[in-house]
């Protein structure tokens, strides 16, 4: 109530390739909106409520446990409607394998390494990682691994134990536990299933979140001659099924979070990655360990990046809610922020130059020379494109990781007084590999 139209002078900062692509301007047919029940649901809110947040409205779209998007679909692969690096080649999972292992090596060689990831999608990059760790058994041998897997979703957990577990050895399952299942997987590995990254143990831990921040809910900001107002939701009073961009007239909570020195016009802020940085930090910082975030993303430049994805397409983020995929990208500056120097923060860089440090291009050459079938051949070329051309995924994805002060040159006091202990090396993927 009392909320005006996105005016015109709002709407000329969105960028003229989304604005036509993935937001409702209110004058699209009516036939083009089809009436899902997520969009009755949210109709019944606004009703009662008024209009909604941006981040409320992905959060119910993306999370409701009833109807929304995650919970009870499989949305990934050519079937589904985007794919992501791990689905494309064998090679990405191999590198980050190597990654969590350098870091582990480079820290001490913990005696426990808990592997946890974020929105572990099929399962396919940690199954990966997991091939690694069985390959460099002799390496870990002394340590004691468990994986440990944040997952909203009851349709992708069950995927997920598919791709991971140990067939032989069934499942444990307990609906109301905070450990709502766990497995052994196949290299013999405890495995356990979360709703919240507050329930996984803490201890030494690597974390790792891919494709996983770009999901969470955004508050959208737009400046005005007012001052910042933020964007809402609301019921189109024109057609009553649709669903339209409005301001609010007057400042709102969330506002805080924008920075004083703000020059954007428009902003995207994401009050729920911030929590989880936090909480990301404050474990590094306590236990050791690392987290490596890999995501579509900017260092606080760009300015709406709201946008829906059906069937490997741009999708109107206002129709057919529920039935597509909603993502925003990440401000790694933001992350960088919410931080508060408990830890180091190194990136973002691009997926390109990350992989290009890892050594991406001698495992292809490995692979290439070990394989005499044609077709895997040429899918390993392909994925290797997709995965580094700048034009594809390689300058579109970025890698940003959070280590503890100590892992970097002059990160700790008490080492630079030890002038006995060499310096700490290069932490893997952020600086070009040196071959020997």
């Amino acid at each position: 109530a009392g909320a005006g139209p996105l005016c015109a002078a709002a709407r000329a900062v969105i960028p003229r390739f989304w604005r036509g692509k993935c937001f409702s301007s209110g004058k699209e047919p009516a036939e083009n909106s089809s009436v899902t029940p997520m969009l009755r649901h949210l109709k019944y809110k606004i009703k009662s409520t008024g209009p909604i947040t941006v981040a409320e409205y992905m959060r119910e779209v993306l999370t409701n446990p009833a109807k929304g998007y995650y919970v009870h679909r499989d949305m990934l692969g050519e079937k589904g409607d985007f794919i992501t690096s791990p689905e494309i080649s064998q090679i990405f999972g191999e590198l980050l394998g190597i990654w969590f292992i350098s870091e582990w090596m480079a820290t001490g060689k913990s005696s426990t390494f808990q592997l946890v990831e974020l929105g572990p999608g099929r399962g396919t990059l940690t199954g990966d990682i997991l091939r690694v760790f069985s390959q460099l058994g002799s390496v870990l041998k002394n340590s004691d691994i468990s994986v440990h897997l944040v997952e909203v979703s009851q349709k992708l957990s069950e995927i997920q134990a598919a791709t991971l577990t140990e067939e032989k050895v069934p499942l444990e399952r307990n609906a109301g536990s905070p450990v709502y299942m766990k497995g052994i997987s196949k290299s013999g590995i405890p495995i356990s299933w979360y709703r919240n990254l507050q329930d996984v143990p803490k201890g030494h831990s690597f974390y790792l979140a891919h494709e996983f921040f770009d999901v969470l809910p955004v508050h959208k900001f737009q400046k005005t001659p007012q001052g910042w107002r933020e964007v809402l939701v609301d019921i189109d009073p024109q057609v009553s099924d649709k669903l339209r961009f409005v301001l609010a007239p007057c400042a709102t909570p969330a506002e805080a979070f924008i920075q004083s020195d703000e020059t954007r016009d428009h902003v995207e802020v994401c009050p729920d990655a911030g929590v989880i940085i936090q909480e990301l930090s404050q474990r590094i910082a306590q236990a050791g360990g690392a987290a490596l975030i890999a995501d579509y993303g900017h260092d606080g430049t760009k300015t709406d990046t709201f946008r829906g994805f059906c069937g490997h397409k741009l999708h109107d983020v206002l129709l057919a809610p529920g039935t597509a995929d909603l993502t925003a990208d990440v401000d790694f500056s933001y992350l960088r922020r919410m931080a508060q120097g408990k830890v180091a923060s190194l990136g973002p860089v691009t997926q390109q130059m990350f992989l290009k440090n890892m050594g991406i291009d001698v495992r292809l050459k490995v692979l290439l020379d070990n394989s005499d079938e044609p077709s895997t051949r040429q899918q390993l070329v392909q994925g290797y494109d997709m995965l580094m051309n700048s034009k594809k995924m390689g300058e579109r994805f970025n890698f940003f990781a959070l280590v503890p002060h100590q892992r970097l040159p002059n990160g700790s006091h008490q080492m630079n007084a030890c002038k006995s202990k060499p310096p700490p090396a290069p932490v893997a993927g952020f600086h070009e590999l040196a071959w020997r």
